[in-house]
């Protein structure tokens, strides 16, 4: 039987998810789809609108992760770049919220009404919900997603066999198809992807459901404001906060990715 703790949280704990999972298949397919019929132009739009941007997290190699997603802080894409006025200059030529809510509903249709029915019942509790992927070889170094009022759920998509695996805390933590993985993000955490095949899962951030809800909103529009401020295009999804202590590299024995970091900084 899985064991559960205060950073690796049973999904059972969380009912409004079994929408999203009960519908995964279908949610895989349309990532699919996308990844296959979209032009070249709006696969690049996507990952150059629709994904949060850190500058903060850093890799190894050349090996990358891509996102894309179609709603941010309780919003779908289109609203939230309007609400935020965030600037694309390279298509200052195009409507940019319309671009992205046409992609939205042509091509993640089921994905858009899942995430509708799962806030109906959850006083609109799902904040973001994108599209992860890890290529190969990919090695990402000890951080922490400084989120107190939220928890992350990955719904496994696409996860190929082999070591593709979050390291967090003292555990080392798999993703399987059709099932939510949840963590609490604050802890610190490094994930990797060391197989020769793509790793997708759909990530689900959710406001913590032991808090107050007034607590939980008045976080998030205080860590937006400061990251939006940061990086307009973070999607208020990442931000400088992420970065992990010293003392956190050496409380999980990660002193060798210290080092690099330091390197990387040199």
């Amino acid at each position: 039987m899985e064991s559960f703790n205060e950073y690796h949280l049973d999904p059972k704990q969380f009912p409004f998810l079994n929408n999203l999972k009960e519908n995964w298949p279908f949610i895989r397919d349309e990532f699919i789809n996308f990844k296959h019929k979209a032009s070249k132009e709006e696969l690049q739009f996507s990952f150059d609108v629709m994904g949060p941007k850190s500058k903060t997290i850093k890799t190894k190699g050349n090996a990358k992760y891509s996102a894309f997603g179609v709603l941010f802080q309780g919003m779908f894409i289109e609203n939230y770049i309007l609400s935020h006025q965030i600037q694309y200059p390279q298509y200052e030529l195009q409507d940019v919220p319309e671009k992205a809510r046409e992609l939205r509903e042509r091509y993640f249709p089921k994905l858009t009404k899942a995430i509708e029915e799962s806030n109906a019942i959850n006083d609109n509790g799902i904040r973001n919900v994108y599209f992860g992927t890890f290529h190969p070889g990919l090695d990402i170094k000890l951080h922490v997603n400084h989120n107190p009022h939220m928890n992350r759920g990955y719904l496994g998509l696409i996860v190929p066999d082999g070591d593709v695996a979050m390291k967090i805390c003292h555990d080392k933590l798999y993703w399987h198809e059709g099932e939510f993985l949840v963590l609490d993000h604050s802890y610190p955490h490094c994930p990797h992807n060391y197989t020769d095949y793509d790793r997708t899962v759909l990530v689900v951030d959710f406001f913590k459901t032991d808090k107050p809800r007034e607590e939980v909103i008045q976080i998030e529009q205080e860590l937006v404001r400061q990251r939006m401020q940061e990086n307009p295009y973070s999607l208020g999804v990442f931000g400088k906060s992420d970065k992990a202590k010293i003392e956190d590299f050496i409380k999980y024995g990660l002193s060798h990715q210290l080092e690099w970091d330091k390197a990387l900084e040199a």
